[in-house]
């Protein structure tokens, strides 16, 4: 008898996150594929999946889930549904990646954006056990982030875009930012590529006394203040790789009650920050957990 198993895909700007598995005690296998042109990085994909389906007797690939870096088209009746579409990302654009995997691997494929896959994941199995609403945000070649409300992953008109809110100027600081969209958005200036066009060097090779890590603990903890306003969850989680720096966190925190200036009362606010604005639990495996899941919850649709 086959035994029954799923794929996930967190599909990011720098790298393809690969899994195979059920959930986080029983995966069989991991990759991580460099993101180049969709047609090199989505046959490496497929590959890594078929070639797990050679590697382990009696399995059976029953649904795949994908978590892909935006904006993407999550509404079924569209024609584009299920590509990457207006990314600045070049060569991504209006790339049908759901189309595609359903073509070559012949499974049902669910797709919802990658912070939205880790939202879910850091749900069912992290540190938002329990905790709805919830956001997940990520902060690395990009800003974007996920809610999951009333027991599902948000979209709405489109998806949430939290990377893009505009944010005021700090004092002193004439940074405009890089994204090719807007002047000034919370990606633009706050985001891992951000941070090396502010300073010259890459964030990961800067020591934590460097000086920019007070004007990105600052401007993060602003957009984080908006999303309190406007979500009002019990849990925010901040991921990606510029999350590494684990010494953002106090300055987040102290910003965080700074700006909100005692507005909300709320003892996790007020007393224990620490336990409201967190680190994953599940770290880099997030995306990729959160699109098996996407992945076991189209299957049991399907099979209903």
């Amino acid at each position: 008898m086959q035994r029954r198993v799923y794929g996930g895909i967190e599909g990011g700007g720098t790298k393809f996150h690969c899994i195979i598995g059920t959930d986080p005690d029983h995966v069989l296998a991991t990759q991580s594929i460099p993101t180049t042109d969709p047609q090199s990085t989505l046959d490496a994909a497929i590959r890594f999946f078929q070639q797990a389906l050679k590697d382990y007797e009696h399995i059976e690939l029953a649904a795949i889930g994908v978590g892909a870096f935006g904006p993407i088209d999550l509404h079924a009746a569209s024609s584009t549904y299920g590509y990457i579409t207006t990314t600045p990302k070049p060569d991504w654009q209006y790339t049908n990646i759901v189309g595609i995997l359903k073509d070559r691997l012949e499974v049902p494929v669910a797709f919802d954006t990658d912070v939205n896959a880790a939202a879910l994941g850091e749900y069912r199995w992290g540190a938002a056990q329990g905790s709805d609403p919830s956001v997940y945000i990520t902060v690395g070649t990009g800003i974007g982030g996920g809610i999951y409300v009333n027991g599902a992953p948000l979209h709405g008109l489109i998806h949430p875009e939290m990377g893009h809110i505009q944010l005021p100027w700090l004092d002193h600081d004439d940074f405009s930012g890089i994204c090719p969209y807007h002047t000034h958005c919370w990606e633009g200036i706050a985001s891992g590529p951000a941070i090396a066009a502010r300073v010259g060097k890459p964030a990961q090779d800067l020591p934590p006394d460097h000086a920019v890590w007070e004007i990105e603990a600052h401007y993060l903890a602003l957009a984080i203040t908006s999303i309190l306003y406007i979500t009002s969850p019990h849990r925010i989680i901040l991921g990606g790789g510029v999350m590494q720096q684990e010494h953002l966190f106090p300055h987040i925190h102290h910003y965080v009650q700074k700006t909100l200036n005692g507005y909300l009362q709320h003892q996790s606010i007020l007393e224990d920050i620490a336990s409201l604005i967190v680190p994953p639990k599940l770290g880099s495996l997030a995306g990729m957990l959160g699109a098996l899941e996407l992945a076991r919850l189209a299957d049991a649709q399907h099979t209903t």
